[in-house]
């Protein structure tokens, strides 16, 4: 009610803010949530909630509550939800998070400066050679999901066998949803673990599923998940994530000698330079260039704000950013500004 408020007389911005809709049961998301009361981890196996009690829970908390013990972790809230037949209790935890070892630094240091093409025939490849490949989740459960489907529109609204169609389309849909999550978190902490900075494209993802003949191939990859993942795990890891220029021609570009083939197609997979010779997969290419942006350019290793996110539960808070560097969500350039504090006062007066 007060967003709903707030946007009516102009102090939220944003687009307008409708009036609050009751939530009708099996038309949204089945979810409620706790601020108050007495919950939270009980024990390594089992969760206790403000008047339901002690539930046994399927994954170990062990790491929860060590940390909830020694101090440096805070319950803030907990949301206990169904997806798909199946309860889940998730809390909002503000965690101190200390330095990262000596060993992810020395894989850092090792593995350097990458860069990440990301794609449809493959979900990333990257400059160092890897390919990786595109598991296409739900490419490979469409002819479940058209059987489910075709049953469920088939069935009788409100009968029972409705439920029961629905039930089973749902499980489909959920499984190909953790499946894909789980790919993708698994090759963002290798890549935030093992290398020192990580160079991605800003890609456009809302326009290249305008596409018909593209859209669910791009919907099922997951590209703008990886970046998001990225943008908070390198944070984590003490790493660097760079967002190219939407408008960098990095598949377009030869990575051996600079010379640029406008007339380069989409189908066009492998890249031949006219002036050097070079022959390469495109997408490989891509990944070198992105490399090649921060290796030739003269990157600060830390800016004078100091940080990117909210401030730890303990220490200095920064309060200032460097101009010309962009936040996780933005694009940033791979050099930045070098405007002075003097320049930046004769600018604002």
């Amino acid at each position: 009610m007060k967003n709903f408020s707030d946007s009516r007389k102009g102090k939220r911005k944003g687009r307008k803010v409708g009036f609050p809709r009751f939530k009708k049961r099996g038309k949204c998301r089945e979810s409620f949530r706790y601020t108050t009361g007495s919950y939270g981890p009980d024990g390594v196996r089992y969760v206790k909630l403000p008047l339901i009690g002690r539930v046994k829970v399927h994954e170990p908390m062990g790491a929860l509550t060590a940390k909830l013990a020694d101090g440096s972790a805070r319950l803030m809230g907990a949301t206990v939800s169904r997806t798909a037949g199946r309860w889940c209790a998730s809390f909002t935890v503000e965690v101190q998070r200390g330095m990262p070892s000596r060993t992810v630094v020395r894989h850092q240091k090792a593995g350097g400066t990458v860069g990440v093409d990301l794609g449809v025939k493959h979900l990333a490849v990257l400059s160092t050679g890897e390919m990786v490949e595109n598991p296409k989740r739900l490419a490979g459960s469409l002819c479940r999901l058209c059987t489910a489907s075709r049953a469920y529109a088939r069935s009788q609204p409100g009968s029972v066998g409705r439920r029961k169609r629905s039930a089973r389309l749902a499980r489909i849909h959920a499984k190909v949803t953790n499946e894909r999550r789980d790919g993708l978190r698994k090759l963002t902490t290798r890549l935030s673990r093992s290398h020192g900075v990580i160079v991605v494209e800003d890609l456009h993802v809302e326009g290249m599923k305008r596409n018909r003949w593209l859209a669910r191939a791009v919907s099922d990859t997951g590209m703008a998940e990886v970046r998001r993942q990225l943008a908070y795990k390198t944070q984590w890891y003490g790493s660097r994530l760079v967002v190219a220029d939407r408008w960098f021609p990095s598949s377009k570009t030869c990575s051996g000698c600079g010379w640029r083939n406008p007339s380069l197609k989409l189908s066009d997979r492998t890249f031949t330079c006219a002036e050097c010779g070079l022959v390469l997969d495109r997408d490989l290419n891509a990944a070198v260039n992105l490399r090649n942006l921060v290796a030739a350019s003269a990157v600060e290793t830390e800016n004078a704000r100091g940080a990117d996110r909210k401030a730890p539960l303990a220490g200095p808070v920064a309060v200032k950013r460097e101009p010309g560097t962009a936040r996780a969500g933005q694009t940033g350039s791979a050099v930045p500004s070098r405007t002075t504090a003097r320049q930046r006062l004769t600018h604002a007066s």
